[in-house]
């Protein structure tokens, strides 16, 4: 990311995907802007100037290098500050060939324009006030969500939905900060402006506020990053079968021959706008076969990363004390595994091969008891009713509260934020000297104004912006 100083050059870059196309957009902004502009763009206006015209119009003409017409385009001119970087903008539709995309480019880099950095734009946005911090990330959420419930979460988060709630607590912290600052200039009178009864009742409320929010990041990863969802059981039980009917598409290779998924096929699907990623595993075997063996090993390793665990059996073969072994054999695993890995994680018990059935399975009744799903993912039968049990999962895991966080910078901040109030409460009720509060209440003010960019520094910034696309 490069310095502020150099935020004020005039910058330009791509902002549709490289290739070929129908059209392309090249943006501009800066203050030479339209000076440039009007020197390569030759409008059918007489006497045309894009300092003239107002802002939020668009014109046809062509751009030329000299006497050399590269293409015909149309124009988009923005004026401070009322565009997206809050600076003179200019946007150019030009045909989407990567020649003309090219020529046009390299004439303005000769005309003293150079390249953006990859999130300038909106960090130029930023800095000139057009939204904050968070909303800026979300602006990047908002490009890659695949789902319309991580279209949503971004979509809220960029229009100051988080930015708000977070100001709002921020506000309320910064009004008692005022008052203990107020104590540490009259220390040698011993006198006390803040009152300590509401102090605490304020810090009751944001520990209950930041909680809620925390514990929003959970969901808000499910809804930005998918469910993992592994499909897993002994080799031949039709885990690709079910796979396959869930997709509705032959995805992966099915055969009776035990064995024949090697690795870990994966695909995707939206429910109720939270995208669900599938993946189906090897058997779970001793094998002596090398490469069906990293097959099995990588199994586990989805196992590890899931939240939802689909395990597949024939209710042909096995008995329910074996469903329950087995179950037991998962959970151990799951309870034995290092820490970061989480270990909240759902089991769904499949049956599978109903369509086989010549009489009632083995301990038919036990297995209605422990909410075996029966289904014949030959025929596609009963699908719908995993599906169901998916949905609820939704259901279940969704928070009541209306602010979600996603960003795991913001989880941090909060998370730090709160072991403050932490501080705050434990020095009031030591007794504390104001001065040693007061430095617990800069901690907590100083993180939460981290999340809206109120507190920054260009090492923050940098990593931000540098995981924009070039031309955002």
């Amino acid at each position: 990311m490069k310095p502020h100083s150099t935020l004020t050059d005039t910058i330009c870059a791509l902002a549709t995907p490289p290739g070929t196309s129908a059209i392309a957009i090249i943006r501009i902004s800066g203050p030479e802007t339209f000076t440039i502009c009007d020197s390569i763009f030759k409008s059918q206006k007489t006497d045309f100037s894009c300092k003239n015209e107002s802002s939020h119009t668009l014109h046809f003409g062509e751009i030329k290098d000299h006497e050399n017409t590269i293409d015909e385009v149309l124009i988009s001119i923005f004026k401070n500050p009322k565009s997206y970087t809050g600076e003179d903008a200019v946007e150019i539709s030009c045909h989407g060939s990567p020649y003309i995309q090219q020529q046009i480019i390299e004439l303005l880099i000769r005309k003293g324009i150079r390249i953006a950095d990859p999130g300038e734009f909106t960090l130029r946005a930023f800095m000139n006030g057009k939204f904050d911090l968070s909303q800026a990330e979300a602006v990047a959420d908002l490009i890659v969500s695949h789902s319309k419930a991580s279209h949503d979460l971004a979509l809220n988060q960029m229009r100051g939905t988080f930015s708000n709630h977070i100001k709002d607590l921020r506000n309320k912290l910064v009004n008692f900060a005022s008052l203990i600052e107020l104590e540490l200039d009259f220390s040698e009178e011993d006198v006390e402006f803040a009152d300590r009864t509401a102090l605490n009742k304020l810090l009751a409320s944001l520990k209950s506020e930041l909680k809620k929010l925390i514990d929003s990041f959970s969901y808000g990863q499910v809804i930005k990053k998918g469910i993992p969802v592994a499909i897993v059981g002994k080799p031949n039980v039709g885990k690709s079968t079910l796979l396959n009917a869930i997709l509705n598409e032959d995805r992966a290779i099915v055969s009776e021959i035990p064995g024949t998924t090697r690795d870990t096929i994966e695909d995707v699907i939206s429910l109720k706008g939270v995208t669900f990623r599938f993946i189906d595993t090897a058997g779970l075997r001793i094998s002596e076969d090398k490469i069906e063996s990293i097959g099995i090993e990588r199994t586990y390793e989805k196992i590890d990363q899931a939240k939802i665990i689909l395990y597949v059996f024939d209710v042909n073969e096995m008995k329910c004390s074996e469903v329950e072994e087995t179950l037991g054999e998962f959970k151990e695993h799951i309870e034995s595994l290092p820490n970061g890995i989480t270990q909240d994680k759902k089991f769904i018990l499949v049956a599978n091969k109903t369509d086989e059935l010549v009489e009632s399975p083995h301990d038919f009744k036990h297995l209605v008891e422990m909410d075996c799903i029966f289904i014949s993912a030959k025929r596609k039968e009963n699908i719908n009713l995993i599906l169901d049990e998916l949905s609820r999962y939704i259901e279940s895991e969704s928070v009541s509260d209306h602010t979600i966080i996603s960003n795991v910078r913001h989880y941090e901040a909060l998370s730090k934020s709160l072991e403050a109030i932490y501080n705050i409460e434990k020095g009031l009720l030591e007794n504390i000297p104001s001065d040693l509060v007061a430095i617990d209440i800069r901690q907590a003010l100083h993180h939460l104004g981290e999340i809206t960019g109120e507190i920054t520094n260009d090492e923050i910034l940098g990593t931000i912006f540098s995981k924009f696309c070039i031309g955002k």
